[in-house]
């Protein structure tokens, strides 16, 4: 599973994170193209190798002409959409300012239509927002942990006076993020990179298990007296093995009884804890055909499940056997299909994409209610399975 963890000591900004992504490896010519695709008036990129403290760090340059007219969402959504980015990263930009949209829109008692961006719609915050996006997208991370969030002290300037920091757009978005307490007279955090945090993140709290691949230094544009100005963008992999637990194995070879006892027996099994049942044709000495009844079970349940098979089969005899077993991380999902929505399970590996089951009873339902063959409902049901969708 390959793993992002940023490390917001001193904050972060759009900046610092452009900055980060590209000092990480992800490639700079293609985040500063998609952003010329975006047609923005005056707007240049460059990137710089700056020191914040003792720390060499990659900074991003934005440079742009003042602006006398504000932005509403519509307008910097049409941005998007009319440029060349994929429909992935169109997606992930257009997410990051909804989410702005509504956090200032409920600052404002305001519709998020009606929203007018200041600071977060000028050229550069709207090329700081879209290049990120752009970057992360080209990331190809399955999950992205923060550790807990910095805003600084004191008070900031903006479009509607000064206020206390966080402002109050960037303490909207970071409702529900743990926060970290430092004693700087500085925005620390911004709204641009409070919504593209809260936007791209999947949990916060201390790095991960991993292994570092590489490490990038974005350079935030104040130089900060007390520690380096910087955000820094771990990437790695975890490769820790699959869950392991024991299960009990029972086995029994039955020779000389109706196939509807061994039927009943099986349900009343799996109604008692069995974690599978199954059977197989076998040939017994002297070329008697028989069936071998399996049974997996954790090893409270062993008694129980004996007693039955005993008293069902009349059998003489169970072998039983402790087994280790190696499992994906296993959880509950739905898919909506033409047909309706079908529940199912997904397998997730650290070393392949997330499988999807469709349950049976889910599929079956669907196959009366629609009249149609069973194998269509598990058909559209894979097919609509999206495992890029899925965090690890």
């Amino acid at each position: 599973m390959r793993i992002a963890y940023l490390d917001c000591f001193s904050g972060i900004s759009g900046d610092m994170t452009l900055g980060a992504l590209i000092d990480a490896g992800v490639s700079q010519q293609a985040i500063f193209d998609a952003v010329q695709s975006l047609q923005l008036p005056h707007c240049q990129l460059s990137t710089e190798e700056v020191y914040r403290g003792a720390f060499r760090a990659t900074h991003v340059k934005i440079d742009t002409r003042p602006e006398h007219h504000h932005r509403h969402l519509s307008d910097i959504l049409e941005l998007i959409e009319a440029s060349e980015l994929t429909t992935s990263q169109k997606t992930l930009a257009s997410n990051i300012f909804e989410h702005l949209a509504k956090a200032e829109a409920k600052v404002h008692g305001a519709s998020m239509e009606d929203v007018h961006f200041h600071e977060v719609g000028a050229v550069d915050s709207i090329a700081d927002i879209v290049g990120s996006a752009v970057g992360w997208d080209l990331l190809h991370v399955d999950q992205i942990i923060s550790s807990h969030v910095p805003t600084g002290q004191g008070s900031v300037h903006i479009a509607h006076g000064t206020v206390s920091i966080p402002a109050p757009g960037t303490a909207e978005l970071l409702i529900g993020v743990p926060l970290r307490d430092i004693a700087i007279q500085a925005e620390l955090t911004t709204p641009t990179g409070a919504a593209i945090l809260t936007s791209i993140t999947d949990s916060f709290g201390p790095m991960p298990k991993m292994t570092i691949e590489s490490i990038g230094y974005g350079a935030g544009s104040k130089e900060l007296t007390e520690q380096p100005n910087v955000l820094r963008l771990f990437l790695g992999h975890d490769h820790s093995p699959p869950e392991t637990d024991e299960v009990w194995l029972l086995e029994t070879n039955l020779d000389d009884i109706s196939g509807e006892w061994i039927g009943y027996c099986t349900e009343r099994l799996q109604e008692s804890g069995a974690l599978d049942v199954f059977t197989t044709s076998i040939q017994m000495k002297k070329g008697r055909p028989a069936v071998q009844l399996s049974v997996i079970c954790k090893l409270e349940h062993v008694e129980l499940l004996e007693q039955i098979i005993f008293q069902e089969t009349g059998s003489l005899g169970i072998r039983r056997w402790p087994s280790h077993r190696h499992k994906l991380d296993r959880r509950s999902h739905q898919v909506t299909t033409r047909f309706g929505s079908v529940e199912g399970k997904i397998g997730i590996s650290s070393s392949s994409p997330p499988s999807f089951s469709p349950e049976y009873e889910s599929c079956k339902k669907l196959a009366r209610k629609h009249h149609v063959a069973l194998r269509e409902i598990y058909h559209a049901a894979l097919n609509s399975f999206d495992p890029s969708n899925i965090t690890s």
